[in-house]
C-alpha cells in the first residue's frame, strides 16, 4: 500500500511537471519520446507511461504513428469528466437532482442557442437543420429518438463557439436522457416539443439571437413544468 501511494504521488508530480512544460510551451507541438522524458524527470518508464496516459485520458495529448505524442490545443482539453457525468445520470432521479438539472439547462442552453444564432458558421447552421430534420422524423420510444435529440442539442451547443459550453454538452446529453422519458410519455406533448425545437432552429438560421434564446428558454420551461408536476420538484428560480 505504501509503495502504491508513493507511485501515485510520483505520477502526480510528473503530470504536474509535464503540464507546466506544456503551458509554458517548453516542448513545442510534440513531446519528446518517453525514454527522454523519463530521464528528464528521473523516473521509470512505467511511471512516465502512467502520467502520459492520464493526460491522454483528459484529451491533452494525442498519439499518432510516425509523429509521436502530439500536444492537443487547449480548447480540446477535457475540463469535465464525461464518464463521471454519465455515471451520475444512471442513478434514479430524485427531486433535488431534477431541480439541479433544470437550473443547469436554463443557465446554459438558452445562452448557447443565442450564441449559435450570432456566431454559428454556415456549416454549423446546416448541421443543426439536418439534426432537427432527423429528430422530427422519429417519435419517442422509437429507435434513434434519444440519439437524434442529443445530436441536435449538442450541435447547438457546439455552434455557440464557447469552449466551456461545448464541454458541458455531456451534461446536457445526460439531462436529456433523464427528462425525456418523463416528458415524452405524456400524450400530445411530442408535437409541442417538436414545434418549440423548430422555433429555436428557425431563429438560429435567421441569426436572431434573442428569439433563439427565448425559444430555448420556452422549451426548458415547458419540460420543467411537466417534471415539477410529476416529481413535486420545488422550482425556485427565475424564468
Amino acid at each position: 500500500m505504501e509503495q502504491a501511494n508513493k507511485d501515485r504521488s510520483l505520477v502526480s508530480k510528473v503530470m504536474d511537471g509535464l503540464v507546466t512544460g506544456i503551458v509554458e510551451e517548453k516542448y513545442g507541438a510534440v513531446l519528446p519520446p518517453q525514454d527522454v522524458l523519463s530521464k528528464e524527470f528521473d523516473v521509470s518508464r512505467t511511471v512516465m507511461r502512467e502520467a502520459l496516459s492520464m493526460l491522454l485520458a483528459r484529451h491533452m495529448l494525442d498519439v499518432r504513428p510516425k509523429i509521436g505524442t502530439r500536444i492537443r490545443p487547449m480548447r480540446d482539453w477535457r475540463m469535465i469528466d464525461e464518464e463521471v457525468v454519465n455515471w451520475r445520470f444512471r442513478a434514479k432521479p430524485d427531486p433535488a437532482f431534477l431541480r439541479d438539472v433544470i437550473e443547469f439547462r436554463m443557465l446554459i442552453e438558452p445562452r448557447a442557442s443565442a450564441q449559435a444564432a450570432s456566431r454559428g458558421s454556415p456549416a454549423d447552421v446546416v448541421g443543426i437543420r439536418e439534426a432537427f430534420n432527423a429528430f422530427r422524423e422519429v417519435r419517442p420510444g422509437e429507435p434513434g429518438y434519444q440519439a437524434a435529440d442529443e445530436l441536435l442539442h449538442t450541435r447547438i451547443v457546439v455552434a455557440s463557439g464557447n469552449q466551456f459550453f461545448q464541454q458541458m454538452a455531456a451534461i446536457i446529453r445526460g439531462a436529456l436522457s433523464t427528462v425525456n422519458p418523463i416528458v415524452t410519455e405524456k400524450s400530445g406533448l411530442w408535437e409541442a416539443i417538436v414545434d418549440t425545437h423548430s422555433r429555436i432552429v428557425d431563429a438560429i438560421e435567421r441569426h436572431d439571437p434573442k428569439e433563439a434564446e427565448s425559444a430555448s428558454r420556452a422549451l426548458i420551461d415547458f419540460t420543467a413544468d411537466e417534471i415539477c408536476r410529476t416529481y413535486a420538484v420545488d422550482r425556485q428560480m427565475p424564468g
